[in-house]
């Protein structure tokens, strides 16, 4: 199939999966979406990726190098699965060194930081995390406030990415890290196979859809979940708004046969 045009917004449009709504009215649209599949979201991305999501958050981990002493913010990262991990890859080093290490989940959605809370309190996560219900286009964070801003599969549901890449930039210290994980709308046949390429789109059209109709008893909602990862940017596109908002040295790393991205960039 031919991918449609990338996602674009302006002053009075944005686009909300394969459709063009009010740019007002697209938040509490995409707050709707998550409100209905938070309980089921985690289990959800497990099924949809075949695990494969833990693997690209790890390899989002480890390129930022987290170390003891830093904040990490995690946008749109409600459930907890960047910050979680990022804790545990420094906490005995920071146990070590007397050296807090602190992370900030801050999502849009009310139900998806409860969700997230409760893995916190479950994993018996209580100190050095925060949870905020929060705007990833007016983050409740002061200017220079974190040393890594991670967003994993969420930047593809802000209104305006251009406004959201500031903000990013804006909280970041001098020598911070950008880290955002995407998937990617294929520009070539999946594995350079055409075969492939047509089986893909026959499980994000058909067979997501009716996997969250049956698990999370919300098919709409995975249907927009497939059309806003076709709308969103390709590399060659998103690579540069990153620059433009003012961050350096960006990268885009090409993960699991292009399927995902994952992007990097310093504020210097």
């Amino acid at each position: 199939m031919t991918d449609p045009a990338p996602q674009t917004s302006d002053n009075a449009s944005a686009d909300f999966g394969y459709r063009r709504v009010p740019s007002g009215d697209k938040p509490a649209l995409v707050r709707s979406v998550f409100e209905s599949v938070a309980p089921r979201y985690d289990l959800m991305n497990d099924l949809m990726s075949g695990g494969l999501h833990r693997l690209w958050k790890r390899a989002l981990i480890n390129a930022v190098r987290p170390q003891a002493g830093n904040h990490l913010l995690d946008v749109a990262g409600g459930t907890g699965d960047i910050a979680f991990a990022y804790l545990d890859k420094v906490s005995k080093a920071a146990a070590s060194g007397g050296r807090a290490v602190r992370a900030t989940i801050v999502d849009a959605t009310e139900k998806m930081v409860g969700v997230g809370r409760d893995r916190a309190l479950d994993r018996g996560v209580i100190k050095g995390i925060d949870w905020v219900c929060g705007d990833g286009e007016a983050l409740p964070i002061a200017d220079s406030g974190v040393d890594t801003y991670a967003c994993a599969f969420g930047l593809r549901n802000m209104t305006d990415l251009g406004v959201a890449l500031g903000e990013a930039r804006r909280v970041l210290r001098p020598g911070g890290r950008f880290a955002a994980l995407e998937f990617s709308a294929l520009a070539r046949p999946l594995f350079g196979r055409p075969l492939l390429g047509r089986l893909y789109d026959a499980y994000s059209f058909a067979v997501l859809p009716r996997l969250g109709e049956i698990v999370a008893r919300d098919r709409e909602a995975y249907e927009y979940l497939v059309e806003s990862i076709r709308r969103f940017p390709r590399p060659a596109v998103f690579g540069p708004m990153i620059e433009a908002a003012g961050l350096d040295r960006v990268r885009a790393r090409s993960l699991s046969g292009g399927l995902v991205t994952l992007y990097l960039a310093w504020r210097l």
